[in-house]
């Protein structure tokens, strides 16, 4: 979703900022968790030369980094920090 602010005070008068939706966060989070599993499985194996436990390590940190991951995101989502400031009015 895309919302366009005209802001008259400022010489560039016309933003197109891109908003993150909940699902897409969720989408990026997943995508992500399954390189960086595919990575962390991988040097588990390399290692400890064992697929079992290379997969159980590869499990529990793609389910902590989950999480992580996503609460990172949307924490971000809050903070004005970089941000352009809410136009005075929206038309």
């Amino acid at each position: 979703m895309f919302v366009i602010h005209i802001n008259p005070k400022s010489d560039n008068n016309l933003r197109i900022m891109a908003l993150e939706t909940h699902m897409r966060s969720i989408v990026k989070a997943l995508t992500w968790r399954v390189l960086a599993t595919a990575i962390t499985f991988s040097v588990a194996w390399i290692v400890l030369g064992k697929v079992g436990k290379a997969a159980e390590i590869g499990l529990l940190d793609t389910l902590i980094k989950l999480g992580v991951y996503y609460s990172h995101e949307r924490t971000w989502n809050r903070l004005q920090f970089g941000k352009p400031k809410p136009p005075e009015y929206q038309i």
